[in-house]
């Protein structure tokens, strides 16, 4: 494979996660950009508190399968590119979306998705967790962090070296994405949600 190849895919995984899904289903069924309402971030979390429950579900699939897509693009096309560059590749899209003007969600669902298609008992571990600790302290921010954590432990049990240094990234990176709402959870000034 050479090093074009390589760019040309990491560059459409990229692009997979640029797409902007919060912003396409407030603007075409709803009218509505996210961008101006709520936490004016493009994730599915603002796509629940500003368009309700049944738009936020589709954004947070639609969030999930950029990773998972992504991911299993060099697996499908044989490359021997790494899966998990790619998944990588499309959680920053995610964040920094060349479609929405670089201002992006936090790639938490999107990098669920990456995890779906490489290692889907782990996926499956992490929304469980995510929903009883979403449930317990109702914070979206807090939740996501401690799926974080959850992810990095995991995969230190699994010896699996590629996975570890992805994980380890896409952990720090929602962590630091995160930071604005570590200091409200503090103040007691973060949005609690409603609707669980």
């Amino acid at each position: 494979m050479t090093r074009m190849e390589y760019v040309v895919f990491i560059l459409i995984a990229y692009l997979l996660g640029s797409i902007p899904s919060g912003l396409i289903v407030g603007k075409i069924f709803y009218g509505v950009d996210i961008r101006e309402h709520g936490s004016g971030n493009l994730g599915a979390t603002n796509a629940f508190r500003t368009l309700g429950i049944k738009a936020g579900t589709v954004v947070i699939i639609a969030d999930i399968l950029k990773g998972t897509l992504a991911t299993l693009l060099p697996i499908w096309f044989g490359a021997d590119l790494h899966p998990l560059i790619a998944g990588m590749a499309a959680a920053i899209g995610h964040s920094f979306p060349i479609f929405a003007g670089f201002r992006g969600g936090k790639a938490v669902a999107t990098s669920g998705g990456v995890l779906l298609a490489y290692e889907p008992v782990l996926f499956l571990l992490l929304v469980v967790a995510f929903l009883i600790s979403l449930y317990i302290s109702k914070y979206v921010s807090l939740s996501s962090i401690i799926v974080a954590i959850i992810a990095v432990i995991y995969t230190f049990f699994k010896g699996d070296i590629p996975l570890i240094i992805v994980v380890l990234f896409l952990a720090f990176f929602v962590i630091f994405r995160h930071r604005a709402n570590v200091k409200r959870i503090l103040n007691k000034t973060e949005p609690k949600i409603k609707w669980m």
